[in-house]
């Protein structure tokens, strides 16, 4: 009666989405993920820089943005620093410049939290896909007028993905902190 494969698809939704969220926390090492959220205004639209410029990794701690456009410079700097990143672009006319500061001890703290919040957060989702399945069970049940013994065993079996997937998130979060606060 558990469709496992949609309840499935839909909590990996949920760990593809932590995962992705993850690529945007900085573990000092240069990512062109850590550019995604960042929007540069092409034209009068709202644009996420990946789509206005080519990002590459010359160097372990650093990013390096050549525009599509000479005129998008400028737009390009400032959306850097208004962003979160928290990092200062070094513009020598033809590439925009990220140079990656070490990470600090306070700041490896502050981003292994912002991990296991993200991580909790992913689980909140999982859970709420559970207390959706269960509630579409109790109903599905009640109107085929099928047995508490037979409810009680589709319910366990919702637990037992839920349980699998709530795993899944805290070795990513564990790995993750491994990450953040390896120096």
């Amino acid at each position: 009666m558990v469709d496992e494969p949609s309840l499935e698809a839909r909590m990996q939704k949920s760990i593809d989405t932590l995962r992705k969220d993850f690529t945007k926390l900085r573990t000092g090492i240069a990512s062109p993920a850590m550019l995604d959220n960042v929007f540069v205004d092409y034209y009068g639209t709202r644009t996420p820089l990946p789509q206005v410029a080519a990002i590459s990794i010359p160097e372990p701690r650093t990013l390096a943005i050549k525009p599509w456009e000479k005129g998008l410079m400028q737009a390009i700097e400032k959306a850097i620093q208004v962003s979160d990143l928290g990092i200062n672009p070094v513009n020598d006319g033809t590439y925009i410049r990220l140079n990656l500061p070490v990470l600090t001890g306070d700041r490896r703290k502050e981003l292994a939290k912002t991990a296991r919040k993200d991580g909790e957060e992913a689980k909140v989702a999982i859970r709420n896909i559970r207390r959706e399945e269960n509630d579409h069970l109790k109903k599905v049940t009640k109107d085929s007028g099928a047995s508490e013994d037979d409810l009680k065993g589709y319910l366990d079996q919702v637990q037992k993905i839920t349980d699998k997937y709530t795993a899944i998130i805290d070795q990513l979060v564990a790995e993750k902190e491994k990450d953040i606060m390896t120096v």
